[in-house]
């Protein structure tokens, strides 16, 4: 059963889409077994393994991040990878992202460690039913759609080389979910220090993420923060990705500690 977080963040996504991507995400948020693969994720990593959040309520807020910077590139006027190369459209490239987003953290129920390759794993399957669905009879796009997504899914942590924008805009959707609620669960239920506490409490010092139109760029990224403690979750975990990203040079980000001066990083 899906909670009411979830349920509002669908509302969220669904309504700054329309057409193909639509669609997509609606039938993504009724399938059953991604449901129950992004809820074991999820127990996973805050039960077994004492980490934030990576379940369903994570990736869709990952996948409203990066529609909403899509949107942003798009009304300037940026044109994606797949655009770019003659191969597809602005909706088939929405379209895998909001995918790979969906789908980026599947791996979290088998393992932390490489779980990038984990959730590939775990996706394929699924990724093929959904094209197949979506893309019947064109067998081009579904092949360019499915390694555009993987590509996504591979490169969301920043340790692979990615190219595209549009595996750049998982990156970042996934990088810019780190506020407070995020790491209310396994700060309740944890008694004693371990491994992932750092990310917990960065996390919990985040109050608001905002991602905008930029000053001079097309996007910018303010984030507020309670205390110091944030700057971890800042310069450890979503600038590693944007440094990562083919998307680094349209970026603005801000990170401010409550009354006290903003910080620019880029």
């Amino acid at each position: 059963m899906k909670s009411s977080k979830e349920s509002k963040i669908e509302q969220k996504i669904l309504a700054l889409l329309f057409g193909k991507a639509k669609e997509i995400c609606e039938y993504i948020f009724k399938d059953k077994e991604i449901h129950y693969l992004q809820e074991y994720a999820n127990t996973v990593s805050i039960k077994r393994l004492g980490y934030n959040d990576h379940g369903p309520v994570h990736m869709r807020q990952a996948a409203l991040n990066a529609i909403r910077i899509f949107i942003l590139l798009h009304d300037a006027g940026i044109k994606f990878s797949l655009e770019k190369e003659e191969v597809g459209t602005t909706e088939d490239s929405l379209s895998g992202v909001i995918i790979a987003a969906l789908l980026h953290d599947l791996g979290m129920s088998v393992s932390r460690d490489k779980h990038e390759f984990s959730s590939l794993l775990l996706s394929l399957p699924i990724i093929d039913r959904i094209l197949k669905k979506f893309y019947p009879k064109n067998l081009e796009k579904q092949t360019i759609l499915r390694s555009l997504i993987s590509e996504g899914i591979l490169g969301h942590m920043g340790t692979i080389k990615i190219n595209s924008l549009e595996a750049g805009l998982i990156l970042l959707g996934d990088g810019c979910d780190m506020q407070k609620g995020r790491a209310r669960i396994p700060i309740l239920i944890g008694n004693h220090p371990q491994r992932g506490d750092i990310h917990k409490y960065s996390a919990d010092s985040i109050l608001k993420v905002t991602i905008s139109k930029g000053e001079e760029k097309p996007v910018k990224i303010d984030i507020l923060m309670e205390s110091t403690v944030g700057f971890f979750q800042i310069e450890e975990v979503l600038i590693p990705k944007i440094n990562s990203s083919p998307l680094k040079s349209y970026i603005e980000l801000d990170g401010t500690v409550k009354n006290s001066e903003t910080k620019r990083y880029f």
